[in-house]
């Protein structure tokens, strides 16, 4: 039979699992979703591990486990440095481990926005091409990015962090303890506050019906976030940029903007080359990504 993978997606209310076969293409078998719930570390692992489990009796076996996590972890250790999502208590806690152990199969871990790009790039809107950008924007800014074919990961799979550009020297401050980032900027909470509306989508709605103040907000955050990714444009010449996440959703209310605040603000760049488009996976993106993951850390 050909090899399986598991991914878990680690949310901050629920998580996304997804088993995938490896032949080639990569084929997605089956989707689960459960409350995250609260609890310790080792209580939140063990219902993930049970889910894990589940899904392998159903539609395993599986070769390897990945899981995607929503901040930042020492890749040796498999420890936790900062999930700002979940409670502080996982400050310190060693995932990786524990979950291998329960799970009963090699376990390797990746940062939720990093697992994303990697699921978008193989299997989603941006397969096939070699050089990609991808973007999630929702409660924060993350993204990765993909070089001649290979996710760009760097030390401890940092890389990647692409709201976290400064923008704008004296601009307000970023969760990341730095100011003017794209992330201040395009955030949904920032959004919403520009906007005076309680949601991203509300934004977009209350823009589209005239609404000059939702309006102004619109025009500030697209003209913000069209800043950012034209860096990136210039610099890597991507075949294709992916957007994803919550405030996404607002389809050509935000790409039609984007796409022309983008070619104006990298004026080097023939806007022929390259695309900029919508996920195409859905929720289950970040698991997809750590079930990729987890085949390529071990070699499948």
């Amino acid at each position: 039979m050909t090899s399986r993978y598991l991914g878990i997606d680690v949310g901050g209310t629920n998580s996304k699992l997804a088993v995938l076969a490896a032949d080639p293409p990569p084929r997605l078998l089956a989707t689960a979703t459960i409350p995250t719930g609260g609890g310790d570390p080792g209580e939140v692992v063990d219902r993930l591990a049970a889910a894990g489990a589940r899904m392998v009796a159903a539609h395993g076996p599986v070769a390897a486990a990945g899981a995607g996590v929503p901040g930042l972890f020492d890749e040796t250790s498999g420890q936790v440095v900062f999930l700002p999502n979940l409670p502080a208590a996982w400050t310190g806690y060693r995932l990786r481990d524990p979950l291998a152990d329960r799970l009963g199969v090699p376990t390797a871990l990746i940062n939720d926005a990093r697992s994303f790009t990697l699921a978008e790039s193989r299997m989603g809107a941006a397969a096939g091409c070699s050089t990609v950008v991808c973007l999630t924007l929702g409660t924060g800014v993350g993204g990765g990015v993909v070089v001649d074919g290979r996710l760009r990961m760097g030390p401890h799979g940092r890389a990647g962090e692409l709201g976290h550009q400064v923008i704008q020297l004296d601009g307000p401050p970023c969760g990341c303890g730095n100011r003017g980032c794209v992330e201040a900027f395009a955030a949904s909470a920032a959004l919403c506050r520009l906007g005076g509306q309680p949601s991203p989508e509300a934004v977009f709605a209350a823009a589209a019906a005239g609404d000059e103040r939702a309006a102004a907000a619109v025009r500030v955050t697209v003209g913000r976030l069209a800043v950012g990714i034209a860096n990136l444009v210039t610099v890597l010449w991507p075949e294709r940029v992916v957007v994803g996440g919550g405030v996404a959703a607002a389809g050509e209310g935000l790409f039609g903007p984007l796409r022309a605040a983008v070619a104006a603000a990298a004026p080097l760049v023939d806007p022929g080359a390259y695309e900029i488009v919508p996920a195409a996976l859905g929720p289950a993106a970040g698991a997809i990504g750590a079930a990729l993951w987890a085949k390529e850390r071990t070699g499948g």
